[in-house]
């Protein structure tokens, strides 16, 4: 058996200097840096997933979605509570999955109507069918 390797603790005083060069403003050679006045934000961007699921021409049910977030949001996450909103947006998605699907069938290009599609078999029908 071989000794054990230890590490050595020994003071690295380059770095050191270019940790205080940083902190003081100055470059390690010397010449005096301009900082920045404040830290750049990093711009936050929703994931495409979450973007698509935002998109009103993608998801059909997106006021029934907020309303059942929202309904959770008020009573504690209590999810008997908000049980009509939870249907409310099940037969929604089973609507217009159909509706996605017969014009699949009937070779109707894109399988999903956008919005204003959406507004028009909806004010046809003359009123919400679910």
């Amino acid at each position: 058996m071989g000794s054990p390797v230890t590490r050595s603790s020994t003071f690295d005083g380059r770095a050191a200097s270019r940790k205080a060069a940083r902190v003081s403003g100055l470059h390690p050679s010397g010449f005096s840096i301009r900082l920045p006045a404040s830290p750049r934000k990093k711009t936050v961007r929703m994931p495409m997933v979450a973007r698509r699921l935002r998109d009103p021409d993608i998801n059909p049910c997106l006021l029934e979605s907020d309303a059942s977030t929202r309904c959770m949001d008020e009573n504690n996450y209590d999810r008997e509570m908000c049980s009509i909103y939870f249907l409310k947006y099940k037969n929604c998605r089973k609507f217009w999955n159909s509706v996605m699907v017969q014009r699949r069938q009937n070779g109707v290009k894109p399988p999903m109507p956008t919005a204003a599609e959406r507004n028009e078999i909806l004010g046809a029908m003359g009123k919400m069918p679910y």
